[in-house]
C-alpha cells in the first residue's frame, strides 16, 4: 500500500505542474506517464489474470525518434482457488522507445528493457527477486488538445528470473502520458530561404532567393548587386555598375565603360563595338567632325578632314597695322594648324608671310618676315618642332587679290604654310 499512496502522490504533483506542458513530447522535453494495467501472467504463478497492475514512467525525449524511460510497473494479484497465495509485484526497469511519428496525433513506438522484478507472496517468508526483460509495442494519441495529455496505450512481454524458473507475462496498460520542461527549440525559418532566423543575419528575404549560410543573398559577381536584382549577371570583378547591376555606360553611347577604349564620347555621336566614333573614310578625322568625308584612301586631311593640297591656309590669322602682334582671335586658327601638323608628322612647311601693296616694298617684305617669325614660333611653342618650318617674307610681290580695293588688301595681308614636304 505505501507503493500505491507513493505513485499516486507522484500523479498527483504531475499533473499540477504541468499546466503550459505539450501533449505529446518533444525531443528535449520529459514526461511522466501512468497507466492502469491488465496482467494476464504465466499460469505457473498460480494467480488469477485481473485489472490489478499498474505502470509508471518517467522519461526524457532523447531526439526524435528515441526515448528513455524509468519504468516502475506494480501488480496486486489475487491467487487462484487451490493455488498460490496472493502475490505483489514490484518491477523497476529502464526502458529504451522507438517512437514513430512524433510530430503526429497518433505516434506508435516499439520499446525494450531491463530492469529489477520483485514478488512479495503474502504469508511467505521470503521476497524472491531477479532480473526482468521486457519488449513490446504501444501508441500515443492526441485526443485531449486543450489540456496537453496524451491517451497512451501500451502491450508488454515480461520475463522475469526471480524464482526457480524463468516466467513470462503479458501486460496490456491503458493510462495517459503528460509531457513537462522545454522542448529543444525548433527550426523556424520564417523567410523560407533555409536558414534558421537565430542565424540568419538578413530577415525577410525574398522568396526563392539563392542566400550564403548566414541568409544573405548572393552575389555571384561581386559587383555589389544582389542576384535577384541583377539585371547583369557575370560582371567581371571590378567593373563598376549601376544599380540594375549592369556595368556603366558614362557617356550613353551604349558601350560599357569598362569595354570602351574612347570614354567621354559626345551624346549622340555614332561609335563602334570599342565605343569609338566612326570614321567612314579613314582619314583619321570622325563623322561628326569630317567636312569632308569620302576622301580618297591614303590622302593626308587636316582636323578637318579635307585633303592638304599645295598649303595650309590661316584664314582669320591678322596682326596689328605695321606690326608683328597678332590680333584676337587669331590663336584658334593657330591651334587648328597645330593639329593638323601634329596629325601629319611627316609634313614639312614654309611659312610665308604676304602683305598687301601700301607702304614701300623693302618695307613690307621685313614686316611680311616678322609676320611669318611669329606664326612659327606659336607653332613652335604648341609643340611642332622647328626643324620642320622655315620662315619666308614674300612682302608684297604673290598677291592673291586686287590691291586696289580694300577687300582685295585684306586678302593679300595674309600667313600661309606651304608644303615643303610630305
Amino acid at each position: 500500500m505505501r507503493i500505491i499512496t507513493c505513485v499516486v502522490a507522484a500523479t498527483a504533483i504531475a499533473f499540477i505542474s504541468t499546466g503550459n506542458a505539450f501533449a505529446d513530447a518533444e525531443t528535449g522535453q520529459g514526461y511522466f506517464s501512468v497507466m492502469g494495467s491488465y496482467v494476464d501472467d504465466d499460469e505457473d504463478r498460480g494467480i488469477d489474470d485481473d485489472i490489478k497492475g499498474a505502470q509508471f514512467g518517467l522519461g526524457y525525449a532523447l531526439t526524435d525518434a528515441v526515448n528513455i524511460e524509468a519504468m516502475l510497473s506494480i501488480g496486486l494479484m489475487d491467487g487462484s482457488e487451490g493455488g498460490a497465495p496472493d502475490q505483489d509485484h514490484l518491477g523497476i526497469g529502464i526502458d529504451v522507445q522507438r517512437v514513430f511519428r512524433r510530430a503526429e496525433r497518433f505516434s506508435p513506438y516499439l520499446h525494450a528493457g531491463v530492469g529489477f522484478f520483485q514478488v512479495d507472496p503474502a504469508g511467505a517468508g521470503k521476497n524472491p527477486e531477479g532480473v526482468m526483460y521486457s519488449a513490446g509495442a504501444g501508441f500515443l494519441l492526441d485526443v485531449f488538445e486543450s489540456n496537453n495529455v496524451a491517451l497512451r496505450g501500451e502491450w508488454r512481454y515480461r520475463i522475469d528470473e526471480a524464482g526457480p524458473k524463468d516466467l513470462d507475462d503479458n501486460i496490456f496498460s491503458l493510462g495517459i502520458q503528460i509531457p513537462f520542461g522545454p522542448a529543444t527549440p525548433k527550426f523556424v525559418d520564417s523567410d523560407g530561404d533555409g536558414v534558421a532566423d537565430g542565424v540568419d543575419r538578413c530577415p525577410n528575404t525574398p522568396a526563392g532567393a539563392r542566400v550564403d549560410a548566414y541568409g544573405c543573398e548572393l552575389d555571384s559577381d561581386g559587383d555589389g548587386v544582389k542576384d535577384s536584382r541583377d539585371k547583369c549577371p557575370g560582371t567581371p570583378r571590378g567593373v563598376s555598375v549601376n544599380a540594375d547591376g549592369c556595368p556603366l555606360d558614362s557617356d550613353g553611347d551604349g558601350v560599357s565603360d569598362d569595354k570602351d577604349k574612347c570614354p567621354g564620347t559626345p551624346a549622340g555621336a555614332k561609335v563602334d563595338a570599342n565605343g569609338c566614333e566612326l570614321d567612314g573614310d579613314k582619314d583619321g578625322v570622325v563623322d561628326r567632325l569630317d567636312e569632308c568625308p569620302d576622301s580618297a584612301p591614303g590622302v593626308q586631311v587636316d582636323i578637318k578632314g579635307c585633303e592638304i593640297k599645295g598649303e595650309i591656309r590661316l584664314p582669320g590669322v591678322n596682326f596689328e597695322s605695321n606690326s608683328d602682334r597678332l590680333l584676337p582671335g587669331a590663336t584658334s586658327v593657330l591651334d587648328d594648324a597645330v593639329a593638323t601638323l601634329k596629325k601629319n608628322p611627316t609634313i614639312t612647311v614654309e611659312v610665308a608671310g604676304h602683305t598687301d601693296s601700301d607702304g614701300a616694298a623693302e618695307y613690307n617684305e621685313g614686316l611680311s618676315a616678322r609676320r611669318a617669325t611669329t606664326v612659327r614660333d606659336y607653332l613652335a611653342s604648341n609643340g611642332i618642332a622647328e626643324n620642320r618650318m622655315t620662315v619666308r617674307g614674300y612682302g608684297e610681290v604673290e598677291p592673291i587679290a586686287d590691291n586696289g580695293t580694300s577687300a582685295g588688301k585684306a586678302q593679300n595681308r595674309r600667313v600661309v604654310l606651304r608644303i615643303v614636304d610630305r
